[in-house]
């Protein structure tokens, strides 16, 4: 991670850690840097970036910051508008575009806003980018043999354009619905949008594909985005689903990077799940290349248990979705994910994608003919307790030696029937503690033991 860049992209509170001028600056510096990467190669043309938003009232503002930036550098920028992170991946890689650029803080509250950027294989950008783009912020920058402390504008001829491009958005939707090997007529959906870019696309691919459809939180309006909804707030979902005696629900975070499920009886299906159901399902079929699921280190430990009985082998990684798709592309790995949602389906997509995910947990269900919470039943969930502690160093409070003393410790002592895990938050000052035992009782014990150590160190806020 770099000093303004997380696992997922710059984020931070709109015009107070995020602002206007960071992204015009991060315009400038990309439409510059492509530009002048195709001039060496003797390619005189614009470079071409698309970007994409999601639902936030600071959305447009940083879209028309990043757009100046880019056009005064050179590049035309191609216009999404309110799309998913997924689609901006999407024809970052089957258009062609030097690189693509999302607008949106995912699952955080409104007034929270994030810049992701994306190469031009659809694949979150190399972290040597990213170096690059900050020592430009911090007046650093240091590149094809000289210091730039300032970028040359572009004139005349040479200053960008703005093209709406929606129609692009309205492909990767196409995509979608392309990808149903199911019709879903006669199949009851919930749909949660949270309010956010999913709002206008996942109800046209479920009812493309002949669902019928139940939809809640599709009415954004700057500030209502991930409040008491998506997939941070299931409860929603499943009081829908409950009520209107569906077959199973979907929710999406912010950008639709993520899906948690609802099952027919109104149970979370979470990312663990998914991973379980579908890679089963993909080895019942022989398609599950390498017999690898990927997983971070916060998947369940039942999930573990469930995939051994399964015959399937894992891996695990850092927290983020970035880390699965790494992996996943370095070892040809099929599926891969996190609890929260993010699942990789490398045949199809470079990243999460919640929409995609809904449509193969739909394929599961029907191919199999059966329900979504039978499907899900051979896993057993362990408890987990998880607590955040703000700290004054998430390096130093993570590797204290009496930490890692008693993590290792309570490791031992869970060995077989659970686990400890001690880690820092990609994107805030957290520190998170996190047990998995047979009782929830046992959990909340060997958290509040590490979590004393910490306060009597002195590391906790």
């Amino acid at each position: 991670m770099g000093k303004y860049f997380g696992t997922d992209g710059f984020r931070g509170e709109a015009n107070k850690t995020l602002t206007s001028d960071h992204a015009y600056k991060i315009g400038r510096f990309l439409g510059w840097y492509y530009g002048e990467l195709k001039r060496r190669k003797g390619d005189d043309s614009a470079p071409r970036m698309v970007i994409g938003k999601d639902t936030r009232r600071s959305s447009y503002m940083f879209e028309y910051a990043l757009i100046a930036g880019l056009t005064a550098s050179g590049a035309d920028a191609y216009m999404l508008h309110v799309t998913t992170t997924p689609s901006v991946s999407f024809i970052s890689r089957v258009d062609a575009f030097d690189c693509g650029i999302m607008i949106s803080a995912s699952h955080n509250p409104y007034y929270d806003n994030g810049i992701k950027l994306i190469n031009s294989n659809g694949e979150k950008m190399e972290e040597s980018t990213i170096a690059l783009i900050e020592a430009f912020l911090d007046g650093d920058l240091e590149l094809f043999g000289q210091t730039w402390k300032e970028l040359p504008f572009a004139e005349r001829e040479k200053i960008g354009k703005t093209v709406d491009y929606a129609s692009g958005r309205n492909r990767y939707v196409g995509y979608l619905i392309s990808l149903g090997m199911y019709s879903f007529r006669g199949v009851k959906v919930g749909l949660d949008c949270a309010n956010g870019s999913s709002w206008n696309i996942a109800h046209s691919v479920f009812e493309a594909l002949g669902a019928t459809t139940y939809v809640i939180n599709a009415e954004p309006d700057g500030e209502n985005i991930n409040k008491n909804c998506g997939s941070t707030h299931i409860e929603g979902l499943q009081k829908l689903v409950l009520e209107k005696k569906l077959d199973v629900g979907f929710a999406y975070d912010g950008d639709a990077d993520r899906c948690l499920c609802v099952d027919e009886k109104g149970n979370l299906v979470t990312g663990d799940h998914i991973l379980y159901l579908y890679a089963k399902y993909m080895k019942e079929r022989g398609k599950l290349v390498t017999n690898t699921v990927v997983t971070t280190v916060m998947s369940n430990y039942g999930l573990y248990k469930a995939l051994e009985e399964a015959g399937i082998d894992y891996a695990q990684t850092a927290v983020g979705d970035k880390y699965v798709y790494e992996y996943m592309s370095e070892h040809k790995n099929r599926i891969g994910g996190e609890q929260s949602g993010h699942v990789i389906f490398s045949k199809y997509a470079t990243t999460g994608d919640g929409i995609l995910t809904s449509l193969k947990v739909m394929e599961a269900v029907l191919a199999r003919k059966t329900t979504l919470s039978k499907l899900c039943e051979p896993m057993t969930v362990y408890p987990q307790v998880l607590l955040n502690l703000t700290v004054k160093d998430k390096d130093a409070a993570q590797n204290d030696g009496d930490v890692l003393a008693a993590v290792k410790k309570l490791n031992e002592k869970l060995k077989g029937s659970g686990r400890m895990l001690v880690r820092s938050s990609g994107t805030e000052p957290l520190v998170r503690i996190m047990a998995e035992a047979k009782t929830k009782e046992l959990c909340e014990q060997c958290v509040n033991e590490v979590a004393d150590i910490m306060r009597q160190k002195g590391h906790i806020v």
